[in-house]
């Protein structure tokens, strides 16, 4: 990897001093956060106000969405006549979140023995099934007596497995988030729920899967609620008790924070605070977010996103998925704490074999340059867990900006027979940048010659796929043709979405308590990036544990202190020193330390300044 980072260029929207005026006058907010407002499309007064104070009147009526009445009367067609019902999902956050959501709410539905319903589940192993619906996992669940299936974060494209659960008489119903095939069209399924379906007007398109599924458990518990007491517990402590579990598939899924998703994401942060099964209380022990120290400050995106999230998917990626639903199921504490205890255990293996694969990578680029510096990096290891080799894509992106495609053609699992890991079979995921559309140039590729893969699919910024492993080489030299005139100088210029500019001297503990309602942030709303300009590097820089660093920037009789993750030997390559002149962009929180707390900017990119 370069020891200089990559150019960047920043992007900064050009301000309207009027419209900003109005906007901080209608909205009673300072400048500044009227610029960031209307830097993100809020412009009046009204939708300042829903965007700093998000509720359950943001969730929309689920029976906006193409298919729920269908749905929602088979389901209750089941519990009522006691039919077992049938939930398959998928190995992540999203897929295995989705089943909670979805048998919970089954589940509380009246029977008429008073029993809960008999809700069956099943994820796939990521290794011996891969992804989505399995025919032969339907013919077993027929054969025990399963005569509803319902799928979560999955089966929109899954037309064989539709095809063969009507010959089963299976009644099917979809529920799924990804874009539906344009040729093929939907799955033949007694109801698909998807609000990217042709002909669906549900205005949130932007739902993840366990999203839609929560938006059929809505519609469930809503019919259930016959009575105004029950209307009311179901609003006031039944829906956001749900929000828990789909805030951490919403962020974790990387959606949109806006509208419908951002309501979600914000009341579920806040609940979080509130965690009553034993399993989310002990994975949250576990990820060192005790709500008993928090005084009443709700989590953010970020806790969630890189400390919860990893430890749910590393069971998927590393091991069998199933266990994270009985996790957030079970009322048996002892129980919570045994599953909790292995999913941390697994998200450490998780993490020792990236960085095991990375050390690799790091080597593999610094002995052959012509890889680091091709169009499309293409890398095949024989060592590396296929369970990270998605993060490992991200990863590489990260560091050379460039689209990447990281295959292992190591097997992992015992059973040779099992489908897809036969000896010689590479499997891999790719990531890409903006701009430069994955799946497109993976479908061009292919049909270049010989067919390639055995099977590949994704879009836009990320693909999975599968080729023998003699065949890795001849897919870089195709990519690395098919780029040679799509992949312009510019797309590989990493950018920086930056919002506003400010001097340090108007940084101020008023300012940092409105920009802490941007949260939740992340894709969609992201944290407000500010930019500063001509600052200086007030003292030596101070490295931590080898790789951080802390600096100090003064701006006239303004000062402030910065911390630089990963930075430190960016900061070396760039010459950086006490003296230096420097335009940051940051964001900005606050250091809760006892001793030396308070305000201070978190580095996003650094510049030497152009002029003083």
């Amino acid at each position: 990897m370069p020891d200089a980072p990559p150019p960047t260029r920043w992007l900064l929207p050009t301000p309207d001093p009027a419209a900003i005026a109005a906007l901080a006058a209608a909205a009673n907010v300072p400048h500044t956060v009227a610029e960031l407002l209307l830097a993100r499309g809020i412009s009046t007064s009204a939708a300042a106000a829903d965007f700093f104070s998000p509720t359950l009147a943001s969730l929309l009526d689920p029976y906006l969405m193409l298919g729920m009445s269908a749905a929602v009367a088979r389901i209750q067609h089941a519990v009522a006549h006691s039919q077992p019902i049938l939930i398959y999902g998928d190995y992540d956050v999203d897929g295995t979140t989705a089943i909670v959501l979805l048998k919970t709410a089954i589940e509380r539905l009246p029977t008429p023995t008073g029993s809960p319903a008999d809700v069956r589940f099943h994820v796939p192993h990521r290794l011996r099934e891969g992804y989505g619906m399995q025919s032969s996992v339907l013919a077993d669940y027929a054969a025990a007596g399963v005569r509803l299936v319902v799928s979560v974060d999955t089966g929109v494209r899954a037309f064989a497995a539709a095809d063969e659960a009507r010959r089963l008489s299976l009644d099917l119903i979809v529920t799924d988030h990804h874009l539906p095939d344009d040729d093929k069209g939907i799955p033949d399924a007694l109801a698909v729920l998807n609000p990217n379906q042709p002909g669906c007007t549900y205005p949130n398109k932007e739902l993840c899967g366990a999203g839609v599924a929560f938006k059929l458990a809505q519609a469930l518990l809503s019919a259930a609620a016959a009575t105004p007491d029950e209307r009311d517990r179901l609003h006031s402590r039944l829906l956001p008790s749900f929000l828990k579990m789909l805030a951490i598939a919403t962020i974790a899924d990387s959606v949109p924070l806006r509208g419908e998703n951002r309501a979600i994401a914000a009341i579920g942060l806040r609940e979080l605070l509130t965690p009553s099964q034993p399993g989310l209380r002990e994975l949250m022990r576990l990820a060192d977010l005790d709500p008993a120290t928090r005084a009443g400050r709700p989590f953010t995106t970020t806790e969630v996103g890189f400390r919860i999230a990893p430890r749910i998917n590393a069971a998927g990626r590393m091991d069998n998925a199933s266990e994270v639903v009985e996790l957030f199921l079970t009322r048996d504490p002892a129980r919570a704490t045994a599953l909790a205890d292995k999913l941390n255990s697994l998200n450490e293996d998780r993490r020792a074999s990236e960085t095991a694969a990375l050390s690799e990578i790091d080597d593999m680029l610094a002995n052959s340059p012509q890889l680091a510096e091709s169009p499309i990096v293409v890398l095949l290891g024989h060592t590396w867990h296929r369970g990270v080799v998605g993060i490992l894509a991200s990863r590489v992106v990260d560091r050379l900006y460039r689209p990447a495609l990281i295959f292992t053609d190591n097997p992992h699992i015992d059973d040779e027979s099992a489908n897809g890991n036969a000896e010689g079979v590479a499997h891999g995921s790719g990531r890409s940048i903006a701009g430069f559309h994955l799946l497109d140039a993976l479908t061009a590729v292919d049909a270049m010659g010989p067919p390639l893969f055995t099977r590949f699919g994704g879009h836009a910024y990320a693909v999975g796929c599968a080729l023998p492993s003699a065949l890795v080489d001849e897919l870089r030299a195709r990519l690395a043709a098919y780029a040679a005139d799509r992949l312009t100088p510019q797309m590989l210029t990493r950018t920086v979405d930056c919002h506003a500019e400010l001097t340090l001297d108007r940084i101020t503990p008023a300012l940092y308590q409105w920009l802490s309602r941007f949260e939740p942030t992340g894709a969609g709303n992201p944290a407000p990036v500010l930019v500063a300009r001509n600052l200086t590097i007030a003292s030596p820089l101070r490295v931590l544990k080898e790789k951080h660093l802390k600096l100090r920037l003064t701006q006239g009789s303004a000062a402030i202190n910065c911390m630089a993750w990963n930075w430190a030997e960016r900061a070396m390559a760039m010459q950086l020193s006490a003296g230096s002149l420097v335009d940051v962009a940051f964001t900005l929180r606050e250091n809760t330390h006892p001793d030396f707390g308070g305000l201070e900017i978190e580095l996003v990119d650094i510049h030497l300044s152009k002029a003083i």
